[in-house]
């Protein structure tokens, strides 16, 4: 579904079956974020294709972490010599040390994905347009949420949603962590918060009551 100019969102929605809201940045960027679950990855490209997008539109993968829901279907693109999978070093290191016996809990087999980029924190450019990289951790070690300051877009994978935030009890999890991260990503000037699950939230007031909540009302709980 088309959100705005070059902003494309695809949620998830069906209540039986696990996998992430996945993203796909247009233009001259090419970014898709979270390719999802690889048995699921064929009804996103159908999804993508209704809206003019082709696989060979994509020119970036950007992963905010490397869970299963969000990260296998990365390697489908192992041997596509024209497009860069990119994760943050510190989720890299987390996944060769740890993360890959996340897969088993799911009764998957870990992927073995060929990373061609590895991120750090800060300004990135992806095919000509500007992003930020911010190092989230507390949901996994090396979470990050991508930031677009042109459209005022946060990706923030796994971090928060609306009024609720990610479980922090799977290996790599860390409660504290999480309440910094979201007050960090709080303070960005946000028009559309673009979660991994649930739904997305539009407009500033919108996005900024949902902090709010997350910060007054849900930390207390964690």
């Amino acid at each position: 579904m088309k959100l705005i100019d070059n902003l494309y969102v695809y949620e998830w929605t069906n209540p039986f079956e696990n996998n992430c809201n996945s993203f796909f940045i247009g233009g001259d960027a090419g970014v898709l974020i979270d390719p999802g679950l690889s048995v699921f990855f064929p009804d996103l490209m159908i999804r993508l294709e209704e809206d003019g997008i082709t696989q060979g539109d994509i020119r970036y993968i950007v992963n905010t972490h490397s869970h299963p829901d969000h990260f296998e279907a990365s390697e489908l693109f192992n041997e596509e010599k024209e497009v860069s999978v990119c994760i943050l070093r510190e989720e890299k290191e987390f996944y060769d040390a740890t993360g890959e016996s996340m897969y088993g809990m799911f009764g998957l087999k870990a992927p073995a994905i060929v990373i061609d980029r590895i991120l750090e924190e800060g300004i990135v450019e992806l095919g000509g347009e500007s992003f930020e990289i911010v190092h989230t951790p507390g949901h996994s070690p090396g979470s990050l949420s991508l930031y677009w300051p042109a459209q005022k877009a946060l990706f923030p994978g796994d971090v928060i949603f609306f009024q609720s935030v990610g479980r922090t009890d799977f290996p790599g999890g860390d409660t504290q962590r999480l309440k910094d991260s979201i007050r960090r990503l709080s303070q960005f000037d946000v028009e559309y918060l673009l979660p991994g699950h649930m739904d997305i939230i539009r407009g500033s007031d919108a996005v900024q009551r949902n902090f709010r909540l997350i910060i007054d009302h849900v930390f207390s709980y964690l």
